[in-house]
């Protein structure tokens, strides 16, 4: 008897994935993702990858708001550090100027965690103050 249980456990922990795998395509067909199916049709197709279902076309758009979304909270995770080490070193300076600015190095950092490596050129704009006008940057 229980050989017999043991081998309808798999069956059964196997048919309860596909029933959630399943609904889970169904989903996507409600589902209207942040990027544009066109978007992801466009690079897939680039990629040399053809593929009719817009299930999957969306599984790929779902991944790809999720990976963005985990290296922007990485990227601000690593700002937050950044920004508390000068603070620290400036304990004289009052903490008025509460606004977190993401740098390249920032993202760099946090892109770097998932095996993407980005380089820019010297001349790339990276200061806190690049962009603002004389009257912003004195504030």
């Amino acid at each position: 008897m229980n050989g017999q249980s043991s081998q309808q456990q798999p069956k059964d922990g196997r048919h309860d994935d596909d029933a959630a795998l399943t609904e889970f395509l169904a989903s996507l067909m409600d589902y209207t993702p942040t990027i544009p199916d066109e978007l992801v049709e466009h690079y897939l197709s680039k990629s040399g990858f053809q593929c009719p279902d817009v299930r999957l076309t969306r599984l790929v758009a779902v991944a790809t708001q999720k990976f963005i979304a985990d290296v922007a909270t990485d990227a601000l995770q690593q700002c937050k550090a950044r920004q508390s080490a000068v603070i620290k070193d400036k304990r004289d300076k009052q903490q008025k100027d509460k606004r977190l600015i993401l740098t390249m190095e920032d993202l760099s950092k946090a892109l770097r965690e998932y095996g993407v490596n980005v380089k820019h050129q010297e001349y790339f704009a990276d200061s806190p103050s690049a962009g603002l006008d004389a009257a912003s940057r004195e504030e």
